[in-house]
């Protein structure tokens, strides 16, 4: 891509083929994730991996701009690849109480908007990089009584490469600001 194709893409919607592939890619990953296989789910993820998914507060109309707390404040997760992976090799490893045994989910993936990277708001992207946004809903079930039920919207920087698209950066928004669940232990 020259790079006046480059500019005149950046920020712009994927195309239909483009956003059938980044539907792939997340109905792919919900199938990984609600089958427990985690490790497979792994290989989606960019070795620079930013997952974060910031606490959250009830605030006024007019201070809605403090209701989501900032990177370095608390957040449910901020995690790396590396940190996931540890993560999941707990979970192998029968340490993991909170998943032993372990949680059934449900992923659904909705409201899936694709545009291409405008590299001057996110450095260290190009335009081939999609920017996503999308809605979930997460049914998580353990033992015979725990139910929880997640929804929120990510923001995703899906990062093209010769054998497909990897997750790079993931931010995850609940829409609830108390969660119920007696422990998140969840991947979104």
């Amino acid at each position: 891509m020259t790079a006046s194709t480059a500019s005149a893409t950046a920020g712009t919607r994927a195309d239909r083929d483009t956003h059938f592939e980044v539907e792939q890619f997340y109905y792919r990953e919900a199938e990984l994730l609600d089958e427990n296989r985690f490790t497979d789910w792994l290989e989606l993820l960019a070795d620079d991996l930013e997952y974060w998914m910031p606490t959250r507060t009830n605030r006024l109309r007019r201070q809605q701009a403090l209701s989501i707390s900032a990177r370095g404040d608390a957040a449910y997760y901020d995690e790396t690849r590396e940190s996931l992976a540890w993560r999941i090799r707990r979970f192998d490893s029968g340490m993991a109480w909170a998943e032993d045994p372990p949680s059934r989910t449900r992923h659904l993936v909705t409201n899936v908007v694709a545009h291409h990277v405008d590299s001057g708001d996110h450095p260290g992207f190009e335009v081939e990089d999609l920017l996503v946004r999308s809605a979930f809903l997460v049914y998580r079930n353990r033992l015979e009584r725990e139910e929880n039920v997640f929804a929120g919207q990510r923001t995703d920087i899906l990062r093209r490469t010769e054998t497909g698209l990897l997750l790079a950066r993931r931010t995850i928004l609940l829409d609830q600001n108390i969660l119920q669940s007696k422990n998140i232990s969840t991947f979104f």
